[in-house]
């Protein structure tokens, strides 16, 4: 029995789908302006899990996640998502592309981390862009029903109108930002737009690359709508489980559960699970701090990217977790040590192996499995439970035969060869230092020479000296 901790009732509940054996799950997929990061992913691996753990239980799941690309305000980081300039306008700006060309790049870049890291593809993986008729016709039902209002930059959802306005998270999580100007025009600080109207292009400003004519003025839709257009149409008015990060418990969903209830009048999703964040050195994510490490960056520092998803699974998802590369370290080693013990068992023997000849302990395995992922997600106790049967005196057939069964949850390939990490890329700096201390070497400085050396290996890369004075750089990741 699958028991999950819902969001909305605030406590750990059993699973029973609408239809079962068949489940509707959605997530909130990436914004698509730049790399996602190693604590968004820490969200998609969340989602797999549940979906591995669901499967595993003998449903059926139909999976969509969304492509957001168009409508993300980058005012969402200071507190009110109407505000500041639409993420993927700013992409392209700064990149010179068109903002199509932006979401193209980092919508490939997210697939192609998606596949390292042996997430299962969604079955469906909607475009905010290619549903913008679904979205107007959810605003014009809106409209009809009188949740609705217009301002000189768009049309809002009035909140005072949707009495169960704030139900999954609280009133007092869901205001507008003390570091955005205040939108005067709002008749409640926490209504949201639905959609914003493209401003008048002036010798300042350039006329935007996404936007669509409306009933309401050529414009584009917000962030909250898609979301609610996309997850009804391939899911239904009302379906079982919605995944998410926990820094979208307090303004988004709750924004998609009053604009989709306010238009249904029915209970838009039963279960809301959310996982919480990734810090790293025991510090928050940011591009200020240089820490928010991308998938890339994992490989680039010679590590299988699977070791981050080992790393994923040490933590229980509504508990923070702390990323040090230090750990990463600890997690690849444990990660190969695990590949080794599982080299030694005879895959084929426990394929053809029959199921009488699992004695009582080896069922109980199995069953000890089934039950920690079936509590909450419990993938910490889950590892142990693999550590205690390697340890076990039971008949390796068994031992292969059930984690076959338990890397189905696990997704960390433990009967493949290692992904190799792609060759690693120098930075500059170290680059750097390595040239200097090759010219040092000419004019036969060593002292000066081996202090570089040291220099270099503090910073993670090791040097050797080859023909020609030339050296030879590696990672010591």
């Amino acid at each position: 029995m699958l028991k999950i901790y819902n969001s909305l009732t605030r406590k750990v509940e059993e699973f029973k789908p609408m239809n079962p054996p068949n489940v509707g799950m959605y997530t909130c997929g990436p914004t698509v302006y730049d790399f996602a990061h190693i604590g968004n992913f820490r969200t998609y691996l969340l989602s797999d899990i549940l979906l591995r753990t669901l499967e595993a239980n003998k449903f059926s799941v139909k999976h969509v996640m969304n492509i957001t690309d168009v409508g993300h305000l980058t005012g969402d980081n200071a507190g009110d998502a109407d505000a500041g300039e639409d993420r993927m306008e700013k992409a392209a700006s700064k990149e010179r592309k068109s903002a199509w060309d932006v979401a193209k790049f980092y919508e490939q870049a997210f697939v192609k981390d998606f596949e390292r890291l042996n997430l299962i593809k969604p079955s469906l993986m909607p475009r905010a862009t290619d549903h913008i008729k679904e979205q107007i016709e959810l605003i014009q039902k809106l409209e009809k029903k009188g949740y609705t209002y217009q301002t000189s930059d768009g049309v809002y959802f009035n909140t005072s109108k949707f009495k169960a306005y704030g139900k999954l998270s609280n009133l007092d999580e869901i205001k507008e930002g003390a570091r955005v100007e205040v939108n005067l025009e709002k008749k409640n600080p926490r209504d949201f737009a639905l959609w914003k109207l493209s401003p008048s292009v002036t010798s300042e400003q350039t006329q935007r690359h996404m936007e669509w004519d409306s009933p309401w003025g050529k414009g584009f839709p917000g962030w909250h709508i898609e979301c609610s257009a996309m997850s009804m149409k391939y899911l239904g008015e009302s379906f079982d489980i919605h995944v998410g990060g926990m820094d979208l418990k307090s303004t988004h969903h709750p924004n998609e559960i009053a604009q989709s209830e306010a238009v249904t009048g029915k209970t838009f999703v039963n279960y809301w699970v959310h996982g919480a964040f990734v810090l790293v050195d025991n510090k928050r994510m940011s591009k200020s701090l240089g820490n928010n490490y991308k998938v890339e960056d994992i490989i680039k520092n010679g590590f299988d990217p699977l070791a981050l998803r080992y790393l994923y699974l040490q933590t229980h998802y509504r508990q923070e977790m702390n990323f040090t590369w230090e750990a990463l370290e600890a997690s690849h080693k444990a990660l190969e040590r695990l590949r080794e013990a599982v080299g030694r068992l005879d895959q084929s023997e426990a394929v053809s192996a029959p199921s009488q000849r699992l004695g009582v302990s080896g069922r109980d395995f199995e069953q000890k499995f089934l039950s920690a992922i079936n509590d909450d997600l419990n993938m910490p106790q889950a590892l142990a439970v693999i550590s205690e049967l390697l340890r076990s005196d039971n008949p390796t057939s068994f031992k292969a035969q059930s984690l076959i069964k338990f890397d189905k949850v696990l997704g960390l390939n433990l009967w493949d060869a290692p992904i190799k990490a792609e060759e690693a890329e120098i930075p500059e700096n170290v680059q750097k230092l390595v040239a200097e201390r090759e010219e040092l070497r000419k004019q036969k400085r060593f002292h000066l020479a081996d202090q570089l050396r040291n220099k270099i290996k503090k910073l993670g890369y090791e040097t050797k000296d080859i023909e020609d004075g030339e050296t030879e750089v590696k990672s010591l990741k």
